[in-house]
Formats: C-alpha cells, sequence, structure tokens
C-alpha cells in the first residue's frame, strides 16, 4: 500500500534551538489509550486527547477493496491514518472539539499483532482472549503501530499542512504460561481490550519474555517514530514538550 504513505509536539515556554523561549506547539492525540498518552507525558509531551469515530472493520474492508492485499503494518497504517484524518476534520469543522486548539498537530496511532501470519487487534471477550492467549504462549509475534501526523496550523502559525505517517515493529517473546493463570490473568479484564491481549506495562508484563525493538512501540506509540516524523516537518522534540 503505496498510496499517500511516508515516512512525524512541549512547555509552556520551551527552548528553541536559538535558546529564545516559545510557547509549545500543541498535540491532539487521536486516540482514547491512557497508555499512549501517558508514554507521551513520560517524555514531556502533554496532549489533548480526542476521539475519532472510525469503525476500524469498515475502514480495513475498504482498505482491503483498495489496495487488495494489506499486511499486517499496512492495516496498522491504515487505521492510525483514518482515526488522524477523522479527528484533524473535526478540528478543522465549524464544530470543532471543546478546548482544541485549532493550531495543532494531530497524531493518530493504531497497534495490531502478527502471530503467524494472522492480524489480532482487541480480542473484547474473555472467550476471545483465552483463546488468543492459547496460541500465542510459548510463541512469538510482532507488534505493528501505525503513527499518522497531520499538520493542521494556520500558515501564520508555521503550518505546513503536512500529512505524513509510519510503522514500527517489535518483536515480541511470550512466556509459556500455564491454564490457571492465564484466566486468572483474563479475568482481570485487562487484556480485553488491549491490542494483542497483553501489556508490557501493567498487569500483562510478567508474561512477556523479552522483546527486540523500541519497547514503547508495544505499549502504543513508538517515540523514535514520532520525533522522525516531526523532524520530517521541520520540528524537534523540544517545540512540542510542555516541560
Amino acid at each position: 500500500m503505496t498510496d499517500g504513505i511516508s515516512h512525524g509536539l512541549s512547555d509552556g515556554m520551551t527552548a528553541s534551538s536559538g535558546g529564545h523561549r516559545r510557547s509549545p506547539v500543541p498535540v491532539v492525540l487521536a486516540s482514547a489509550s491512557s497508555a499512549r498518552r501517558a508514554t507521551l507525558a513520560a517524555a514531556g509531551v502533554d496532549a489533548r486527547v480526542a476521539v475519532s469515530s472510525v469503525d476500524e472493520e469498515d475502514t480495513v474492508r475498504r482498505g482491503q477493496q483498495r489496495y487488495d492485499d494489506l499486511s499486517s503494518a499496512d492495516i496498522a497504517l491504515l487505521l492510525a491514518r483514518a482515526k488522524c484524518e477523522d479527528v484533524a476534520a473535526q478540528i478543522e469543522s465549524d464544530d470543532p472539539p471543546a478546548g482544541m486548539d485549532a493550531d495543532c498537530l494531530v497524531l493518530g496511532c493504531d497497534s495490531v499483532l502478527e502471530l503467524d501470519g494472522r492480524v489480532h487487534g482487541k480480542p473484547g471477550s474473555p472467550d476471545v482472549a483465552l483463546a488468543r492467549w492459547r496460541s500465542m504462549r510459548g510463541s512469538q509475534g510482532v507488534l505493528h503501530t501505525g503513527h499518522w501526523l497531520i499538520d493542521v496550523r494556520a500558515p501564520e502559525a508555521g503550518g505546513t499542512g503536512a500529512t505524513l505517517g509510519a510503522v514500527a515493529s517489535t518483536a515480541v517473546w511470550f512466556a509459556n504460561i500455564p491454564d490457571d493463570e492465564l484466566e486468572a490473568y483474563v479475568a482481570t479484564g485487562e487484556p480485553l481490550n488491549v491490542a494483542g491481549a497483553f501489556t508490557i506495562d501493567g498487569l500483562g508484563g510478567p508474561f512477556v519474555d523479552r522483546l527486540e525493538g523500541d519497547p514503547h512501540n508495544v505499549v502504543g506509540v513508538s517515540l523514535p517514530v514520532v520525533r522522525e516524523l516531526l523532524l520530517e516537518l521541520g520540528l524537534r522534540w523540544y517545540d512540542v514538550r510542555t516541560r
């Protein structure tokens, strides 16, 4: 899938390369994920949240019709782009979300787990989560996170109108956990609404043996990828850092 896809936020006052102080460029996260928001916040970016109205299954179906063959990474990027574009359109509309700065950057992310050639998102129910983990345990998968960034700032605010994206992929090795531990974990409810049915920063952490790649990516947003996208807009991390 190549159409429109390329390889993309800071303190009430931040330092610019010239040593001056200026307000950060606001970032809006097009995701309801508290883990993504917390990851950005830990790196100094206090992103506002605006949730998209994207129907994921319909978006993937239409994408497959258009592009015919989508890889797991393509699906992650397709969904990230759709969510980012939906929120950007909300912000630029006549009725934008309350409290949103129109001169901002919109970041959309979406994660999927690739296991044995199949794509897995959020399981949604205990039965699906149990079945998923029974196939995952003792094996290795790849967590793909698509990132899409849209610059909706006005030209006088430094806006470029750019829209760009990239995918980060991290290999994950899962522990061969017994049924009783698996059932106890699923009973917590945590794996039901996270991509791949696991976390590394929560209750699922003990069941991940090792990673190869960016660990932030498994949480849901790759900070190095976001930095690279910002660089393509001519921005530095300090331009979006809020502290």
